[in-house]
């Protein structure tokens, strides 16, 4: 009997040396020690932006064109909108525009429907079959000559979706703009240290951003004067390509 006794004062003495030093662990954290949490690393130092930008000529044109043709039949459509479309390439052809610079884009048949108001129906009249391509032109002077030849080839089938301006490699201007954004992070981390009276260390992160060259639009503009003839100009303007990098600096 005193033996059971004696294991039971033993098990309740070591529940509550338990208690105790759990009470002790909790009140050291609830009255601030806070010595031994790590802090992430990203919320020291000096964290800034920075931006860079470069303005560019464009060299290179993307042109949406393509044939739109109707027919009573499948086979009269189809065969009028390949007719068009091989005139329309064969004009490419002849204008300097290679064989990998043009990529179908599109091609559709389908039903030309009307509502018949006697019947209250729907009824076929036709269809039509649309073919579209993406031509991609080296010769930025010869844009709007392209244009005018291939109208000329496809006629009252050719249809111009639009035209898009770009770089054909933009690497150096990359290079270019990521320059200016990491002068222009260092400026603004130097100003920062000295308004905040510390000195500036060493780059500890460097991040770049997503980068993008916007792609031009142009407006084809031409004049009109029934019974006269024009060209189609063209004006390329100019690609803003623009990047950020973000840099963290220690603090000395």
């Amino acid at each position: 009997m005193k033996k059971k006794w004696f294991l039971l004062v033993i098990g309740l003495a070591a529940i509550l040396i338990l208690f105790g030093l759990t009470g002790c662990e909790q009140a050291s954290t609830a009255s601030g020690d806070v010595s031994n949490f790590n802090f992430s690393s990203q919320q020291n130092g000096i964290w800034v932006t920075g931006q860079g930008e470069v303005s560019v000529e464009p060299d290179i044109a993307v042109l949406s064109l393509g044939i739109e043709s109707e027919g009573k039949s499948v086979a009269a459509a189809r065969d009028r909108a390949a007719a068009a479309m091989n005139d329309v390439m064969d004009t490419l052809s002849s204008n300097g525009v290679a064989d990998k610079d043009i990529q179908t884009q599109y091609f559709n048949i389908q039903q030309v429907r009307r509502w018949d108001r006697e019947t209250e129906e729907e009824v076929v009249t036709g269809y039509r079959v649309t073919n579209t391509v993406t031509v991609t032109i080296r010769d930025i002077e010869k844009v709007g000559t392209i244009i005018d030849a291939v109208t000329d080839a496809g006629g009252d089938l050719t249809r111009i979706n639009g035209i898009n301006f770009s770089i054909d490699d933009p690497d150096e201007y990359y290079e270019e703009a990521r320059k200016e954004a990491v002068a222009d992070a260092k400026k603004k981390a130097e100003q920062l240290a000295k308004l905040a009276n510390v000195s500036l260390g060493a780059a500890t992160y460097i991040s770049e951003g997503m980068f993008y060259a916007p792609v031009a639009r142009a407006e084809m503009a031409v004049g009109y004067d029934e019974g006269a003839s024009y060209s189609t100009s063209i004006s390329p303007g100019e690609l803003d390509i623009s990047l950020s990098i973000q840099i963290a600096y220690a603090i000395k």
